[in-house]
């Protein structure tokens, strides 16, 4: 499980007189691991998407993360991707589970499509196979034609055009409309060969 650093602090105060040197001891320890300021977690093997929403919010796990879970790309991603809204900016986080990234999609775009998935008694979401693909497409360099789109996504992002024939396309189009984005705007004129 996470805690807050007050969560933990609180419970502490009910046994210690001085909570925060107890918390440390906890941390040298290995009773706790610290995650990034103010967040720790008891148990050293939680898998690192488990913590993406803890360390920076609102945010669901997506991109090229999302991508590498559903097949979509060969590669198997080490950084957790996430999207957020109305952070104007990217953010980056460094920490003993590995590195969390997290960009900005349209407020519009994103509450649409995430599901929330269960693992070792934690909640976590993830972004829908369609949805992570437009989060994708959004993130990537305008391109200006349909065959420039196939090229990105099935040359440059490696999709495997296989698994991309059998998402929901009027998920994926429908979807696709709430970005604003010309790659998005090419990518509902893509029909399967």
């Amino acid at each position: 499980m996470h805690f807050r650093s007050w969560e933990i602090l609180e419970k502490l105060s009910r046994d210690y007189k001085q909570p925060n040197i107890k918390l440390k001891q906890m941390v040298k320890k290995g009773e706790q691991v610290k995650v990034i300021r103010g967040l720790y977690v008891d148990n050293q093997n939680t898998s690192p998407h488990l913590l993406a929403a803890a360390i920076y919010g609102p945010s669901y796990i997506s991109f090229e993360y999302a991508l590498s879970r559903y097949g979509l790309i060969p590669e198997r991603v080490q950084t957790i991707t996430s999207a957020t809204f109305k952070k104007g900016k990217n953010k980056t986080y460094e920490t003993p589970f590995g590195a969390f990234f997290y960009s900005d999609i349209p407020a519009l775009a994103y509450p649409h499509e995430v599901t929330l998935e269960e693992e070792n008694g934690m909640v976590f979401q993830v972004a829908l196979p369609e949805k992570a693909l437009c989060d994708t497409l959004y993130k990537e360099r305008p391109v200006t034609s349909v065959k420039a789109l196939r090229a990105l996504m099935f040359e440059d992002l490696r999709i495997d055009e296989s698994i991309f024939n059998q998402l929901d396309k009027d998920k994926l189009f429908s979807l696709a409309a709430l970005y604003a984005k010309r790659n998005l705007q090419l990518l509902t004129k893509m029909r399967e060969p």
